[in-house]
């Protein structure tokens, strides 16, 4: 499988990258906000209607309109970079190793927007909170510093997102690669998107437990921060809940995942064709 090269007219491949990656993030974010809400309020330990319900799902999207875009752009600008740079091993039949390890390498970089972005939306939308998303962090590191507030849950985020990304990535790479061969049909964005979908469903169903590790260590209060590592949480939230707590939100989270990479891949697709034919 032979990694794509680009053809672009006077927009560089690392622009066109970091401008497909942002628009493609900030679509995705703010249409599916509403169900990344829910699947939040499912995962907190007050659960969804002590969270507010399908009240305020909108809570927190200013944050994460102004963080979705930097976040992705720096995804997809590492991600395919590290694709080019490689690209001789890749065509020599290690593009799958080539693409799981962009994609992690990838995942971290973007972590370090991400998670910030991540700690002031999601204390928006369990309303734990009625100052705006700015004050939150503020508030966060004035009063737990840069790592327990600001980046509290950097660890599990980055726990959670490599191995989505590992294992969401190369099945992407791989479903495009073979759309043509397997359906004889010609590789629209809209069939990248179908294959985004197919690849993030999977990965979220799989990765799921490390998302509610994720938003427990990031919704929990301050005086629960010295045992707040995702083994210490899914052993208590199994403890609590069983295997069901562990799946907490499992519905919304592969719908919104499922959808998003629709959106996701094929946003990205779409302006990096107009971009690498329309730039001058």
């Amino acid at each position: 499988m032979c990694l794509e090269t680009r053809q672009e007219r006077g927009v560089p491949a690392f622009h066109i990258s970091l401008i497909s990656g942002g628009i493609a993030g900030l679509v995705v974010d703010t249409v599916l906000y509403p169900i990344d809400t829910i699947k939040t309020r499912l995962q907190g330990e007050k659960g969804l209607w002590r969270s507010g319900g399908f009240r305020g799902v909108y809570n927190g999207i200013g944050v994460v309109a102004a963080g979705s875009a930097p976040t992705a752009a720096l995804f997809f600008c590492t991600y395919d970079s590290i694709k080019k740079t490689f690209a001789t091993e890749a065509s020599q039949g290690h593009a799958a190793c080539i693409h799981m390890g962009a994609a992690s390498i990838a995942e971290i970089v973007s972590c370090f927007v991400r998670v910030p972005v991540e700690v002031a939306k999601q204390r928006r939308q369990t309303i734990s909170s009625k100052s705006s998303s700015i004050l939150i962090l503020v508030e966060a590191y004035r009063t737990e510093g840069v790592r327990r507030g600001l980046y509290r849950g950097f660890g599990s985020t980055i726990l959670r997102e490599v191995p989505s990304a590992f294992i969401q990535l190369p099945i992407w790479e791989y479903l495009k690669a073979n759309w043509t061969v397997r359906t004889g049909l010609e590789l629209t964005p809209i069939a990248v998107a179908a294959c985004g979908a197919i690849a993030s469903g999977i990965s979220a169903a799989i990765t799921t437990p490390l998302d509610v590790a994720k938003t427990r260590i990031m919704l929990a209060e301050r005086s629960q921060g010295c045992d707040l590592t995702v083994a210490s949480v899914l052993r208590n939230v199994y403890k609590d809940r069983g295997v069901t707590g562990l799946f907490a939100g499992f519905v919304p989270r592969v719908l919104w995942i499922t959808i998003g990479g629709a959106v996701f891949f094929g946003s990205y697709d779409l302006a990096t064709r107009w971009l690498r034919f329309n730039g001058n």
